[in-house]
């Protein structure tokens, strides 16, 4: 049996870690039915992740209390209240009849550096811990200055005391081997993945047609939960200076909170682009769009299920990733889906996304460089129709499906356990 440890931001899938965590789990679980998912839940609020066996256990809402007093900490008291409340769920599974705990694969850092450290050499069981990056290295971490000490030490025990390190990019995994915390033989790259039941090629004119958008247009497409520390504030300041040599520009973004969404088309309006109305959509798919009315400049859409998402990517002439939150452990999830989509990408030049994408299958620039950015999108759009590239861009995308990182997770697993 494998215990997966994980403390997702959303139940109902509303985040990008929450999303990969689930259909990670679907996955594992496809192919080991004895898999074992402990994540935490409030109460008996609705929860996605029932639908691949796992056990919801009490969470303990302390990180709440800072919206009286705004500190990480009290998420990482409430991460470690929930960590401890694992270890005796996982004491009596090793004392059942007919049992054993091959390994705990966790993703969380606070739970990671407790396992690693603590509960798992206690009970016997090696970690693997899943790095998406260094807690002191992320912009939500605790910022008193007291407390980055600590933030070093779960860094370090959840790495160096591990069984197992599996890191998203190879950029990463150098850079712990450059600082000596572990060899290169004990670091696994296992990157994100896109969900292969959902993302596949589309038609662009039928895409268009059940979207209501202009035909002849020239769209640039993105898509992502949230735009903190993404640059579509750039990404849109490009697009104002490209309509000069290409009048029939559009950019679609997807997804997005109202307040940011807001503030996009407040940036638009000041740019002088027009910005079509959304207000009109439902939970179905409808067009955003009259293809009669004057062509807008911006198309603002709310969240949508990825079953819609895919038709808004699949009507784009090239898709693009202004910037990521992190750059040694750039690995998001749009990456792998657009790619197989197969359009022309549109990417931050970065180690870590070329460790995926090619130079030749992907239009580069540098980081949060507006003339770059426009060189760029201004090439994707003279190639959107070569069929040669489209073709191979979805070729590379099908090793980088879920099922096939469960199964690196699961050679991972071979591998630590005695």
């Amino acid at each position: 049996m494998i215990c997966y440890i994980a403390y997702p931001t959303s139940l109902t899938l509303q985040s990008a870690n929450a999303l990969q965590t689930y259909l990670t789990l679907r996955e594992l679980h496809a192919r080991r039915p004895d898999t074992l998912a402990l994540i935490p839940r409030w109460g008996f609020e609705p929860s996605r992740f029932s639908e691949v066996g796992a056990v919801h256990l009490p969470r303990l809402p302390v990180g709440k209390l800072s919206r009286l007093h705004r500190s990480m900490l009290l998420y990482y008291l409430e991460h470690s209240l929930f960590a401890l409340a694992c270890a005796p769920v996982l004491a009596r599974r090793q004392a059942a009849a007919n049992t054993r705990v091959e390994a705990i694969y966790v993703r969380q850092t606070v739970c990671a550096a407790w396992w690693s450290g603590v509960l798992g050499p206690r009970l016997g069981l090696p970690v693997i811990y899943e790095a998406h990056d260094l807690e002191s290295h992320n912009p939500s971490r605790a910022k008193e200055p007291w407390a980055q000490s600590l933030l070093h030490l779960m860094d370090r025990t959840a790495i160096t005391r591990s069984a197992a390190v599996v890191s998203l990019t190879d950029a990463f995994r150098h850079y712990l081997r450059h600082i000596g915390w572990r060899q290169s033989d004990e670091i696994f790259v296992i990157p994100d993945a896109y969900d292969s039941r959902q993302f596949a090629p589309q038609d662009r004119t039928m895409s268009r047609a059940a979207l209501g958008l202009p035909a002849e247009a020239d769209i640039l497409a993105y898509a992502g939960m949230t735009f903190a520390y993404r640059w579509l504030d750039g990404l849109l300041q490009a697009v104002a200076q490209m309509k000069t040599t290409h009048p029939r520009l559009l950019l679609l973004v997807v997804g997005g909170r109202p307040a940011e969404r807001a503030a996009l088309q407040q940036q638009a309006e000041a740019l002088r682009l027009t910005v079509a109305d959304t207000q009109a959509l439902t939970d179905q798919l409808h067009p955003v769009a009259n293809p009669q009315s004057p062509v807008a400049d911006l198309v603002l859409v709310a969240p949508r299920p990825q079953s819609e998402v895919v038709h808004y990517l699949g009507a784009a002439d090239a898709l693009v990733i202004p910037d990521t939150v992190t750059d040694m452990t750039a690995s998001p999830l749009k990456l792998f889906e657009y790619l197989a989509l197969g359009q022309p990408l549109v990417l931050p030049d970065l180690p870590a996304l070329h460790e995926i994408v090619p130079p030749d299958l992907g239009h580069y620039f540098p980081r949060r460089d507006l003339p770059g950015l426009i060189r760029a999108l201004a090439a994707a759009l003279a190639v959107r129709n070569d069929i040669g590239k489209s073709s191979a861009r979805r070729t590379l995308a099908q090793d980088h499906t879920y099922g096939r990182r469960a199964e690196r997770i699961l050679e991972v697993v071979q591998q630590v356990t005695p």
